[in-house]
C-alpha cells in the first residue's frame, strides 16, 4: 500500500517535471502541485487514449508515462487558460 502511493507520487513528480519543461512559460507551483500535475494527467491520458484507440469499460484508467506528459501538459494549458491571474496589474 504504501509503496504503491510511493511509486505514483514519483510517477507524477517525474511526468510532471517533464510536462513542465515541455510547456512553454512559467509555472510556479511546488513539488505537491507538481506531483498533481503528474498524476492529473496520467487520468487525462488515459481517457483520451480511450477516446482515441478504444479499450475496455474503464473510462478513467491510468496512462504511462508519454500519456501522462501530454495530459499534463493539456492540464497546464488549461489551467493557464481559465485559472485566475497570478500577478493581477494594480
Amino acid at each position: 500500500m504504501i509503496g504503491n502511493l510511493i511509486s505514483w507520487c514519483v510517477f507524477g513528480l517525474v511526468a510532471g517535471a517533464v510536462a513542465r519543461l515541455l510547456t512553454p512559460g512559467r509555472d510556479p507551483m511546488g513539488c505537491f502541485a507538481t506531483i498533481a500535475v503528474g498524476v492529473v494527467g496520467s487520468v487525462i491520458g488515459g481517457f483520451l487514449s480511450h477516446l482515441i484507440f478504444g479499450g475496455g469499460d474503464d473510462r478513467f484508467e491510468p496512462a504511462g508515462f508519454l500519456g501522462a506528459v501530454i495530459g499534463g501538459v493539456l492540464l497546464l494549458l488549461i489551467l493557464r487558460r481559465f485559472g485566475k491571474p497570478r500577478n493581477p496589474v494594480a
